[in-house]
């Protein structure tokens, strides 16, 4: 089974399968392997799918329950106008950098039900390592540095949504909103691992291994 679908079906798929009338956000399509996960979702619960991507990928169905839009996933007001809200899912799989990921993700939270979904592909960077057989420079740093931004859109709004990750193939950062309060700006994360306090904790280890 292809690594992508086998992501969806363990961490995404059971989580919504069970929402009647569902509404779904896809910002990306390409090949159209997620759409067609949504829209078996869609038909079978009686819900409807918006799709978003830069290249006409309308071909991929001629399902009722779908509506496809040629845009950039950030042309707000188009993308808005031609939505009916509240949604239960938002699903980001287009530019992996973190700038437009957080973009992306405060221009459409509030378009969100409380108890909805909000999944960002490609956030982890383990595949793409050095040596490894995906090595590649440009999704090591990029979904590196979304994992990073997430967490710190997550550490000023604890209380706002619940926040889990999976790391089968690119992972998934997976967002499940709480309350109706819009989200706060992100909390720079200050580690203490390059602290006074931690190199003597580390020069304490080692002289204790001798």
């Amino acid at each position: 089974m292809n690594d992508f679908i086998y992501k969806l079906d363990t961490n995404l798929i059971p989580k919504i399968s069970e929402i009647k009338n569902i509404k779904i956000l896809e910002l990306g399509v390409e090949n159209g392997r997620s759409t067609k996960k949504f829209l078996e979702l869609c038909e079978k619960n009686g819900g409807k799918l918006y799709s978003v991507d830069k290249e006409n990928c309308s071909k991929i169905s001629s399902s009722p329950n779908w509506k496809f839009m040629q845009s950039m996933d950030d042309n707000f007001d188009l993308i808005k106008n031609n939505i009916t809200s509240p949604l239960d899912v938002i699903f980001i799989d287009t530019t992996h950098e973190a700038d437009h990921v957080e973009k992306i993700i405060y221009g459409y939270y509030d378009m969100l039900k409380i108890n909805g979904y909000l999944f960002i592909d490609d956030v982890s960077h383990l595949p793409y390592i050095k040596s490894s057989s995906r090595e590649n420079f440009y999704c090591e740093i990029n979904n590196k540095e979304t994992f990073n931004r997430i967490l710190e859109i997550y550490q000023s709004n604890i209380n706002n949504f619940d926040l889990e990750f999976s790391f089968i193939s690119s992972g998934l950062a997976i967002i499940k909103k709480k309350t109706d309060i819009g989200l706060f700006p992100k909390a720079k994360i200050f580690s203490k691992e390059s602290s006074l306090k931690n190199i003597l904790r580390k020069i304490w280890k080692s002289t204790k291994k001798n």
